[in-house]
């Protein structure tokens, strides 16, 4: 039963990073892509159907952890107490600069939201990098189950470590870059025109220096945490993992060079789950290692609900769960086509 809801936080976890994913990636883009107020707007208009359902999904991961791994998730609030507000305020920021942005017709006011929105929406994923870093490296845990972690230490991999060192920053940018290839994937197929162009432009280049990143984070996580590597060989999910993001870096570039732009994202979108997939196979089960004693660290054993109440939540998740699919394939089939940027006074 615990590994099965293992499974099922790490699914939702997966479809988090897919769809919010392309939002954060637009907003890195827009300022770059988009030169003109209509194009803006036309950028908005393709994430505008999405972007808040999309962010239900790390609301229905966290409601998931609270049900099955409450001890991980008490254990992980208090340590990483300063990231989670960071975090939050990130995603209160791009919520804001989306809706502000059009309620006074000034340039200025329109300018600062739209940097609002870039900033915002480039911060989260370096945090939700360096949170996937900090699964990977450990956290001073100790034998009462909690820790507590500066934001920063000496910048290295060993005791006393920071949220932030070299390995989790990298972790950072990678995910930045992923992200930001992966919405310029997401624009690309959406748009048209010179807005199009450009993104399709801005493709290449960032799943080039994407690929090369996710070869350095392979050899940094072989250093930081060699244990990982080793369980490959008994992890049978983790080589579906791998088969999984490289097929998608294929399509990836077999979309792109064939201008089939939904096959690019769908492709991106295997990578970004692949990656997820290997590393939570190859973690499993441990869900927060510790730096400080191996026998302290959180495991989906330990951390687990009673057995009672995680058989009364798979009934509730086998019933949302269809649902919440269900519903976005709704959303992108009356949202199908190019974008089209809304008029003045019509909205973003």
């Amino acid at each position: 039963m615990e590994m099965l809801w293992f499974w099922l936080v790490s699914v939702m976890v997966a479809i988090y990073a897919v769809m919010d994913g392309f939002d954060f990636g637009s907003g890195v883009l827009h300022l770059f892509v988009a030169r003109t107020e209509a194009e803006r707007r036309e950028v908005l208009a393709a994430i505008g159907p999405l972007w808040d359902g999309n962010e239900v999904w790390l609301l229905a991961a966290g409601g998931a952890m609270f049900l099955a791994f409450p001890r991980l998730l008490a254990s992980g609030f208090s340590g990483f107490y300063l990231a989670m507000f960071m975090v939050v305020w990130s995603l209160i920021l791009r919520g804001i600069a989306i809706e502000f942005r059009s309620h006074v017709h000034d340039a200025m006011w329109r300018s600062f939201w739209d940097l609002v929105f870039a900033v915002a929406s480039a911060l989260l994923p370096v945090l939700l990098g360096a949170a996937l870093g900090n699964v990977v490296r450990g956290v001073p845990l100790d034998a009462t189950g909690y820790f507590q972690i500066p934001l920063f230490t000496h910048f290295g991999v060993a005791n006393p470590v920071g949220i932030l060192d070299w390995y989790t920053v990298l972790m950072g940018v990678l995910v930045l870059a992923t992200l930001t290839a992966h919405g310029a994937l997401f624009l690309a197929w959406k748009t048209s025109g010179a807005l199009h162009e450009r993104c399709r432009r801005a493709a290449q280049p960032l799943w080039l220096a994407t690929a090369a990143l996710a070869v350095l984070a392979t050899w940094a996580t072989a250093e930081v945490n060699p244990a990982l590597y080793r369980n490959l060989s008994h992890a049978g999910l983790a080589w579906v993992g791998v088969a999984l993001f490289l097929g998608g870096l294929a399509a990836v570039f077999a979309g792109l060079y064939g201008n089939r732009f939904l096959q690019a994202f769908l492709g991106s979108s295997a990578f970004i789950v692949g990656i997820l997939a290997a590393t939570a196979a190859c973690v499993w089960p441990v869900m927060l290692p510790s730096t400080l004693d191996p026998a302290a660290s959180i495991t989906a054993y330990n951390a687990s609900a009673g057995a009672a109440s995680l058989r009364a939540g798979m009934v509730w998740w086998f019933i949302g769960f269809p649902l919440a699919l269900a519903y976005f394939a709704y959303l992108f089939w009356i949202h199908r086509g190019k974008a089209q940027a809304p008029g003045e006074g019509e909205g973003y």
